[in-house]
């Protein structure tokens, strides 16, 4: 009987020890390292993946501008027609609708430098500060003297197709969070109409004449820009490099517009 006791014992004793054994603890260990490692290939800070997001690039939204001109020559029109597009700059505008835009990052293991290209549309506009509207000659495109009522109102109006091409670099504010950019590049444009408007008044009456015409301009328009912002500041300025009328066919004048982004997609 004792020897039947002692050996129920051991048997006891050893099963214990086997069921001691169990890999509990292994296994506790085992997914702890594994959810380190999961944590080290992928960093997530402020919920951005820092290593694993795509480049993205900062050309679509809206965007609202002034216009104006630099470098004016009038050397082929006589003294009395000199400075005829003179402009209201605070009243002359572009509005940006860039709505379809693509990113393509350069580097392998970072997202921090890429090409950006996309479509948009673009009205500029320029009121001029003049009693004066264009009409278009043979030879070129000439002023015209308006004789109407107070209150009136001449401007020119142009519309683009744009495609850019921008190399931008983004440098992270505390690793993870927003992004400082800075891009350059060039914007070709297609000249889709352009008109004049005058706004006036006869007998009391509120008037507008609008006359459609290509007024010797360019078909195509190309111009360096310079795009920076960080979170929600969004600033951009262009400048034409080749001058708004064709060669001997109105003053030498080159565009520019200055603006910031009013939505930014």
């Amino acid at each position: 009987m004792f020897k039947f006791i002692l050996a129920l014992c051991l048997v006891l004793y050893f099963m214990g020890q086997a069921m001691a054994q169990q890999p509990d603890s292994i296994r506790y260990i085992i997914k702890s390292r594994k959810a380190n490692i999961i944590n080290l290939q992928r960093p997530q800070i402020d919920g951005f993946n820092y290593w694993e997001e795509e480049f993205r690039g900062h050309w679509a939204g809206v965007f609202l501008g002034v216009n104006g001109f630099f470098q004016s020559d009038y050397n082929d029109y006589p003294a009395d027609q000199q400075d005829f597009l003179d402009i209201n700059l605070w009243r002359s505008n572009s509005l940006n609708i860039n709505l379809i835009q693509f990113s393509k990052g350069l580097q392998h293991n970072r997202n921090t430098i890429g090409l950006v290209t996309g479509i948009g549309l673009e009205t500029q506009t320029y009121y001029l500060d003049k009693n004066t509207s264009l009409v278009t000659e043979t030879d070129r495109v000439v002023p015209v003297t308006l004789f109407f009522d107070s209150n009136q109102k001449s401007k020119f109006s142009s519309i683009y197709l744009n495609i850019p091409l921008l190399l931008e670099f983004q440098v992270p504010i505390k690793q993870g969070g927003y992004r400082f950019y800075i891009s350059g590049g060039v914007t070709a444009s297609k000249n889709l109409s352009t008109h004049t408007k005058i706004k006036y008044k006869k007998n009391n009456q509120k008037q507008k004449l609008k006359t459609p015409d290509d007024f010797h301009m360019h078909d195509y328009r190309y111009a360096a820009t310079l795009r920076l912002g960080y979170r929600g500041i969004n600033l951009f300025a262009t400048c034409d490099l080749r001058p708004l009328f064709k060669e001997g066919k109105g003053p030498e004048v080159y565009p520019f517009s200055v603006g910031f982004a009013l939505i930014s997609f």
